[in-house]
């Protein structure tokens, strides 16, 4: 049987420890070691190269001036958030959000820039980012030279090893170069990603999802996507893409494929709304789906016949994926949560219909109504992953 290369299997070792370190906060040795299974002197020689490097810092718990106290302190170990700057960013049709982060994840400045961008030039779009970019490094008190990733959440298909955008909705052209657009701006290391990769990841880290190694995300946008984490790491699909799961095949025949972007997409909830006034309005500045719940609240009967299509569609979908995945918990997010308790309980209800009996009590459901700043904060987490994995020193897996 052939071992394991050591300085692979040293490399795993270092990221086990710094992303336990992470998850848990200020740690003992100890509890790391009874964490990731290591030996006590494993840990204590990753940690001090960890310290070396000035990627985790130590602080002692007790007075060490009281004569009274038995024993020595407790050195705890906890991640050194002046370590690295980071910034994330969620661009959508109608708005660009920008977070700057530190090492530790905590968030130092925002900036929204409420602007239309679906079908203008990419060269436009790439000017709007850098503005945005640039502003929200400024209200951190920081220089550019100062930050050492960005990374840009987009909607749609996504490599996350090229940063090729194969199809957005904001962009009029497929497959758009569009990292090899913006990142020579900023002469950084620049990622491009899918947004829903991006949540995912910024509900491993921050949110609902923190101390799960597996759970499966929906995005209810204005695309459908889908994030799968597995043993603490998103899974892709080749070249790194993201899945749009609008494109999943709910019915077909000879002449005719129906897709669950066309029932149950923002597009398709909002397709029947007024052309006119408020609510067309309401369309063109991103806000149709709270608007959409007005209709509804008015029981608007062509607004609750979409929505209660898209919540059967969404529902037996995610029936379909608990059945292949059966994760302990899926998380719910997007703008279609904005039509209210109807909405939701349609999907529930269609879910448990759906669902095989045996893994009726398989998987949590979770709806939450993240804020933009969340989803660009979780852009910050795909940068802050890829500065941990360059501990490796060599190479190592994927995110």
């Amino acid at each position: 049987m052939k071992t394991a290369d050591p300085e692979l299997m040293r490399a795993i070792n270092r990221l086990s420890v710094l992303d336990t370190i992470r998850r848990h906060g200020a740690i003992s040795r100890i509890e790391i070691s009874q964490g990731t299974q290591l030996s006590t002197s494993t840990v204590s020689a990753i940690t001090a190269s960890l310290m070396d490097d000035g990627l985790i810092l130590s602080r002692h718990e007790g007075d060490l001036r009281s004569s009274a106290a038995r024993g020595r302190p407790r050195v705890m170990l906890e991640i050194n958030p002046d370590a690295a700057r980071v910034v994330g960013a969620k661009i959508t049709a109608t708005r660009m959000t920008f977070v700057v982060t530190d090492f530790c994840g905590a968030v130092l400045s925002e900036y929204s820039l409420p602007v239309r961008i679906d079908r203008m030039p990419i060269g436009v779009i790439a000017d709007l980012v850098d503005d945005g970019v640039r502003a929200c490094v400024i209200d951190a008190r920081l220089t550019l030279g100062e930050i050492d990733a960005i990374c840009l959440g987009i909607p749609g298909v996504v490599e996350h090893r090229t940063g090729i955008v194969r199809a957005s909705p904001i962009f009029s052209d497929e497959k758009v170069d569009f990292a090899g657009v913006i990142a020579p701006r900023f002469g950084i290391r620049t990622i491009v990603e899918s947004d829903v990769h991006a949540i995912t990841l910024a509900h491993h880290w921050f949110g609902k999802a923190r101390h799960l190694e597996d759970m499966v995300l929906i995005s209810l946008e204005q695309t459908l996507g889908l994030g799968v984490l597995h043993n603490s790491s998103l899974f892709r699909g080749a070249g790194g893409l993201s899945h749009n799961l609008g494109d999943l095949v709910l019915g077909a025949d000879v002449s005719c494929v129906e897709r669950l972007g066309a029932l149950a997409g923002e597009s398709a909830i909002l397709g029947k709304a007024p052309q006119e006034g408020l609510y067309a309005d309401a369309i063109r500045l991103g806000r149709g789906m709270s608007h959409a719940q007005a209709l509804m609240a008015e029981e608007d009967a062509q607004m609750l016949a979409n929505a209660r299509r898209a919540a059967e569609a969404i529902g037996v979908t995610l029936a379909n994926i608990v059945t292949l995945f059966a994760p302990p918990r899926v998380i719910l997010v997007g703008s279609s949560l904005a039509l209210g308790p109807p909405f939701i309980e349609g999907l529930r209800q269609a879910y448990l219909a759906a669902v095989p009996p045996s893994l009726r009590d398989v998987s949590e459901l979770v709806f939450d109504d993240s804020d933009d700043f969340f989803w660009a904060r979780g852009a910050a987490a795909v940068a802050l992953h890829e500065l941990y994995e360059s501990t490796w020193g060599t190479t190592g897996p994927a995110l």
